[in-house]
């Protein structure tokens, strides 16, 4: 088990007080294993600061904005490829495959392509197992990598750290063709609703479950090394 990209995952998701609780225990678990070189973690250090001191309301509706209102920014990985088209079903289908076969159920509303999603499962798998995959979305990664990084978010760190050890690059035809579209516009609310008016499927049994993932970090940071912080969290 790969603890950092559950920590990856963690800082990805929604933010919550659960989440700000559980810096200290992320700065650990990144520093500890070592999965990530030194200029990497110390990139992302600004987003640490940044998400366990920040007005939680604030963080919120940053969070929002990034990423729930700029369709060139959705953490759904398989929309940057294909859209709302039928590719992207199956898709979807392949990819609960290949949950199921390494013994890692979906029982939250999110898509099984989005990012924090699939960084939970790639903590389940070796860390070869878990590259070879981040390769295979390399040119999504580096492109959102490349956006986060105009848009002057801290969060870049991690896309550029994916990126990085999926060992990516923008020189692919996929990354170029995802680099060259527009960036939306999160303020202009009419283009978005254009954008989104098409509904997504939800391929998640139970809608009131909630993502493993963001239902509770502390837990899903396996072995805290900070016990006594974890739980006076819960």
């Amino acid at each position: 088990m790969t603890r950092t990209f559950k920590a990856l995952s963690a800082l990805l998701t929604y933010p919550s007080s659960e989440l700000q609780a559980a810096i200290p225990d992320i700065r650990a678990v990144l520093a500890e294993e070592a999965v990530l070189p030194p200029p990497l973690i110390e990139a992302l250090q600004p987003l640490l600061q940044r998400l366990a001191e920040g007005d939680i309301i604030e963080l919120q509706e940053a969070y929002v904005l990034l990423f729930d209102r700029s369709r060139t920014l959705s953490l759904n990985l398989f929309e940057h490829v294909h859209g709302e088209s039928r590719d992207r079903g199956g898709a979807m289908v392949d990819l609960l495959e290949t949950y199921r076969a390494g013994g890692f159920d979906l029982v939250g509303p999110e898509l099984p392509d989005h990012l924090p999603v699939l960084l939970e499962f790639l903590s389940t798998r070796l860390l070869a197992e878990a590259r070879e995959i981040l390769a295979d979305a390399g040119p999504i990664l580096v492109a959102l990598a490349e956006r986060l990084t105009r848009r002057e978010t801290p969060y870049a760190a991690i896309l550029v750290a994916l990126a990085d050890m999926g060992q990516a690059g923008a020189d692919t035809g996929v990354a170029a063709a995802l680099l060259s579209q527009k960036d939306d516009d999160p303020e202009d609310l009419a283009a978005l609703d254009a954008v989104w008016e098409e509904a997504q499927v939800t391929f998640a049994p139970d809608p009131n479950a909630g993502c493993p993932v963001s239902r509770d970090i502390l837990a899903a940071m396996d072995n805290p090394l900070n016990p006594a912080r974890a739980g006076a969290g819960n």
